[in-house]
């Protein structure tokens, strides 16, 4: 139980990666608070899940473009379990079209959610991971933010803006012991990779030098070592997890 006593908070927990992120910390010991936006029933179906192995857990309604309202889910987190030591920014969405037809809302809508929402909560709950003996803080970026992919122009754009933040994070924090690093999957067996057509989904396999998409427990089990004590002296870095499809 390599993270007993320590308080987790990951965005967008209620399915996909989140969710696995969630259940691997949890079976590590963390209280793991999962934080939603309308996925009700799906974050109340990760509680129920965690609860039933054992683990300690609560559901946090708040949408992470809204400061305030992450502001009063670090309130809530407060009351359950104290301060946090870990924080997982992974909360984030796709509005996919060429850049020649992208409306401003949905570069805006995309940009808030995936880079805003990644400062909105690392802000409300910096003090408590430079204040923390185990801080640690790790963004869920993508291999899209590196390569750039076709139609996707503002997930591009707020994956690899995660880098820079990180790096950055990674600096100012460093005297107090925390650690700030990045993730950046690749192409990942979840919802965001259903909505995906089969014929592209072909094209982008025959891109993986492994022959496969990465599953959920190759993510999550990456986020579990960099949350880890094993991993104190690693920090601003970006670590791929994509099958070789950078190299």
């Amino acid at each position: 139980m390599k993270l007993e006593d320590r308080t987790c908070v990951i965005t967008g927990a209620s399915r996909g990666i989140g969710r696995g992120i969630a259940e691997e910390m949890a079976g590590e010991g963390a209280n793991v608070v999962v934080n939603y936006r309308s996925s009700k029933e799906e974050a109340r179906d990760v509680v129920e899940t965690i609860r039933e192995a054992g683990g300690d857990t609560i559901a946090s309604q708040a949408d992470v473009t809204d400061y305030e309202a992450v502001g009063e889910m670090r309130d809530e987190v407060h009351d359950a379990f104290g301060p946090v030591d870990i924080l997982i920014n992974n909360a984030g969405i796709t509005k996919d079209t060429t850049f020649a037809r992208m409306s401003p809302e949905e570069w805006k809508t995309v940009i808030d959610v995936n880079l805003n929402g990644t400062f909105n909560a690392s802000k409300v709950f910096f003090e408590d991971i430079k204040e923390s003996d185990q801080g640690r803080l790790i963004n869920i970026s993508s291999i899209v933010g590196k390569q750039g992919n076709f139609g996707q122009a503002n997930y591009a754009t707020a994956k690899s803006g995660i880098f820079g933040f990180t790096r950055t994070l990674a600096l100012e924090l460093a005297p107090s012991g925390a650690t700030v690093n990045s993730v950046a999957p690749g192409f990942t067996r979840t919802d965001m990779l259903d909505e995906v057509r089969e014929d592209i989904q072909e094209r982008i396999l025959e891109e993986i030098p492994m022959g496969r998409f990465a599953e959920v427990e190759d993510i999550s089990h990456v986020v579990k070592f960099l949350a880890s004590e094993e991993a104190s002296y690693i920090t601003g870095e970006v670590i791929d997890v994509n099958g070789a499809m950078d190299l």
